[in-house]
């Protein structure tokens, strides 16, 4: 008997290449499996404003978590860099899988120079290509502080839309140069786009960046056991210890936050980072522990950099943030 799945996402190009990702893997180990994606336009997909106004990116989650409680949906995808680690998955749904993670770095994409490829090697310096006080395109609060970093030079712009609408205006000259998530111009088919690669030791991605996770109601074992055939235990690690890390900071998916796990000689190697929004102060840490307890190694991490002075930049990049989605 065929049985039917309804896979709730996001209308974005990105958020539909995902869900068909999900939808693909179920039913290639599940022949009398039927999965109907079901796009949704969330209000923060509508929103032209600051995020922070909204209460930050968690409001892309948030509706369609809303779906999977009331039964409008049997399961959803979701980018885990979207999902709040400050606010615990509601109650009476589960995370069922983390799908294997895809490249987590961030990329740079500049008209005029050449594409590179994602497995090449990276030059030592991925920026100097963009010309002193190049007017360079993104909205995360950490990319903004880690660019602070590296270029203070640089003149940071808002770049807000799907990526291939970001990607139309970087064409048309609105910026010099964007950056974005290399995992996401992949699941477009717009890899060929990214002309420098920025290496995590020196641009550390956010929590859960490169990874899908799906959600369903924790009670719906039917659909649970199908999702938890998608899961991959390494990456379900290295999320939990991101995630961990970024809750006990009561940091959020918009915080000048960088957490990235990975496995190393059977090991997890957790390297965390908190900026000062202008990129004046940068506090960082690393810790080693077993994949079989990713939350207590996250933990650790976080209490150590609070006990270096990280809450304090949390907190007044929250406030500027408050503060500019005011004006």
């Amino acid at each position: 008997m065929t049985h039917l799945l309804r896979l709730g996402t996001r209308s974005s190009p990105m958020a539909l290449a995902q869900a068909e990702r999900v939808r693909a893997l179920l039913t290639r180990t599940n022949p009398f499996l039927t999965v109907e994606v079901i796009p949704v336009t969330t209000r923060a997909d509508q929103w032209t404003g600051d995020l922070a106004a909204l209460g930050g990116k968690g409001h892309f989650v948030r509706q369609l978590d809303q779906m999977l409680t009331t039964g409008a949906v049997d399961a959803v995808a979701h980018c885990v860099k979207d999902m709040e680690s400050d606010r615990a998955v509601p109650g009476g749904l589960t995370i069922a899988a983390f799908l294997e993670r895809d490249d987590a770095r961030d990329v740079l994409v500049q008209p005029g120079q050449p594409p590179v490829d994602l497995n090449g090697p990276v030059p030592a310096d991925v920026l100097a290509t963009l010309p002193t006080g190049a007017r360079v395109g993104t909205s995360a609060v950490r990319r903004r502080a880690q660019l602070h970093v590296a270029r203070p030079d640089l003149e940071l712009l808002a770049s807000r839309g799907n990526v291939n609408s970001r990607l139309a205006r970087l064409a048309s000259g609105e910026w010099d140069a964007l950056v974005l998530a290399a995992a996401g111009l992949e699941r477009i088919g717009r890899a060929d786009a990214v002309t420098a690669v920025l290496p995590p030791d020196q641009f550390p991605p956010a929590a859960g960046a490169g990874i899908i996770a799906v959600t369903c109601r924790d009670r719906d074992q039917q659909t649970w056991d199908l999702l938890r055939r998608l899961d991959h235990a390494r990456t379900r690690a290295a999320a939990l210890a991101e995630r961990a890390c970024l809750a006990t900071l009561q940091g959020h998916c918009n915080s000048p936050i960088a957490a990235h796990a990975t496995h190393v000689r059977g090991k997890l190697v957790l390297r965390a980072a908190v900026y000062a929004v202008d990129g004046t102060a940068v506090i960082a840490s690393h810790g080693i522990g077993s994949p079989l307890d990713p939350s207590t190694l996250g933990d650790d991490v976080a209490v150590d950099l609070i006990e270096q002075g990280a809450r304090d930049l949390i907190t007044a990049a929250a406030h500027q943030e408050t503060v500019a989605a005011s004006t």
